[in-house]
């Protein structure tokens, strides 16, 4: 099987219609398959999941176990070549799939691989290849701006906003991220310390470790639609996304031990392993 893809859901009944809808018509040349965390919806989302896509594999939790411990549920069960985790608040062009997998199957040395984003306008989202830029004073500050060359030899280039340059980059952007199931045998899965942000520069900085590159791919893309936005102000915020530096810290800094899921697939048994 060529392709596996993960959409994690809470309460998106609507817009993860619209997701897996473009994703059917993205596949139609691939093997593959789906597999939808359902992150204790109560909105309706696993009625339409069962009505409208039989086919897709449903992994149903009774609490919301956020993005990463989710995304290595579905990740743990995959048997595609590539796993690609989108979120359920995108849109995919019908050449996206065909167009991210045979770049990978180019290039052995990627990886990961994130795609260019607009809006539902048409615009260009920056995040797309910019998924440190709010890192970037932090790890400058905590003297870990070494571990990451890409995002400072070219944070101040004016080209480096170029939506359509396909790069080498340091970490994979979490709203997409195509990743080399092989790969990942060997870096392990997400580290679920970090609960909604981080996992992904944590897995990208690992994929780096072990010889690999992450590239933003610029050739198709996928619209963002709106989505519930999380206050930037709200504890609930602050608390992940600034915990996630300091995890991030702990572990390559301050060399603490922190746990790093291993298991992928039916190779190892599920369990933690201090990393």
């Amino acid at each position: 099987m060529k392709l596996s893809i993960v959409v994690v859901n809470h309460n998106s009944c609507s817009v993860l219609r619209l997701a897996l809808s473009s994703l059917v018509q993205a596949t139609q040349d691939i093997t593959h398959e789906f597999i939808v965390v359902d992150n204790a919806s109560d909105d309706g989302s696993l009625l339409m999941l069962a009505n409208e896509f039989p086919h897709a594999r449903i992994i149903i939790n009774n609490k919301d176990e956020g993005l990463c411990k989710a995304n290595n549920q579905a990740m743990r069960q995959a048997r595609g070549e590539y796993i690609l985790l989108i979120s359920s608040d995108t849109f995919s062009r019908a050449d996206t799939l065909t167009k991210i997998t045979g770049f990978m199957d180019h290039h052995s040395e990627a990886g990961g691989l994130s795609i260019r984003m607009v809006d539902r306008k048409g615009d260009y989202l920056p995040q797309s290849k910019h998924s440190l830029q709010n890192w970037v004073s932090f790890l400058k500050f905590a003297g870990l701006s070494s571990y990451f060359p890409k995002t400072f030899s070219t944070h101040k280039r004016t080209d480096w906003v170029d939506e359509f340059e396909t790069a080498e980059i340091d970490a994979l952007n979490e709203h997409c991220m195509l990743l080399r199931r092989s790969v990942l045998k060997e870096t392990g899965l997400f580290d679920e310390r970090f609960v909604r942000f981080g996992y992904n520069i944590d897995l990208s900085y690992r994929i780096r470790l072990h010889g690999f590159k992450n590239y933003y791919y610029s050739k198709t893309y996928i619209i963002q639609l709106p989505g519930k936005l999380l206050s930037k102000f709200s504890w609930n915020y602050m608390k992940h996304f600034y915990g996630a530096m300091f995890i991030f810290a702990a572990k390559y800094l301050f060399k603490l031990p922190v746990l790093n899921v291993k298991d992928i697939g039916e190779l190892y048994p599920s369990s933690y392993e201090i990393e």
